[in-house]
C-alpha cells in the first residue's frame, strides 16, 4: 500500500494554489491562520507574503537578524496566532494548473530551506533554498506554460 506523501506536519504547511501563469505565476494559498485563502499577483508577492507569515508565527526563526545601517529595534509581533483552519479543509483546495503543499523547516543563511510537495504527482523534493523552491515550482508548472503561451486568450 503506498503512503500519499500530501499532508500538511508542521504548523507553518502552506497549501499553494496555482490558478495562472501568464503573464505571471498568480493564484492563492492558504494557512492554518487565516479562514480563506490569500491571493497572489507573481512570485515575488507570494515569498514576501510568506516571509511575513513566518515572522508572525515566529517559526521557524529566522538565522539572520535584518541589517541596518541605522539603529533600529526589531521587534516581532506580539498577535495571538489562533487556527482558523483545519488541516482537512486546507488539503482540498486545489489550483486551476497545479497545487503545493509547502513546508518550510528552517530559516537560515538569509533563505529558506524545507519541503514541497506537488499534489497531483504525489512528489515530495527537498529544497535548500528559496530559488530551488521557485524552480521546482515552475518546472512542475513548464508544461502548462506552453499550454497558455498558445492560449490565444493570453496574448490580449
Amino acid at each position: 500500500m503506498e503512503r500519499s506523501q500530501c499532508y500538511l506536519g508542521i504548523p507553518n504547511a502552506v497549501v499553494l494554489c496555482v490558478d495562472r501563469l501568464v503573464p505571471v505565476i498568480s493564484g492563492r494559498y492558504c494557512h492554518h491562520y487565516h479562514e480563506k485563502a490569500i491571493g497572489f499577483e507573481g512570485l515575488t508577492d507570494l515569498l514576501l507574503q510568506l516571509e511575513d507569515l513566518y515572522d508572525d508565527l515566529r517559526f521557524p526563526f529566522p538565522g539572520n537578524n535584518e541589517r541596518h545601517f541605522f539603529e533600529k529595534e526589531v521587534t516581532y509581533m506580539e498577535k495571538e496566532m489562533t487556527r482558523k483552519l483545519e488541516d482537512d479543509e486546507m488539503l482540498e483546495m486545489h489550483g486551476d494548473l497545479g497545487t503545493f503543499i509547502i513546508r518550510v523547516q528552517h530559516r537560515q543563511n538569509s533563505s529558506w530551506q524545507g519541503r514541497i510537495t506537488w499534489v497531483e504527482q504525489d512528489k515530495t523534493l527537498y529544497f535548500r533554498s528559496v530559488w530551488e523552491m521557485v524552480k521546482l515550482i515552475e518546472e512542475a508548472m513548464g508544461d502548462h506554460k506552453e499550454e497558455s503561451a498558445d492560449d490565444p486568450s493570453w496574448k490580449k
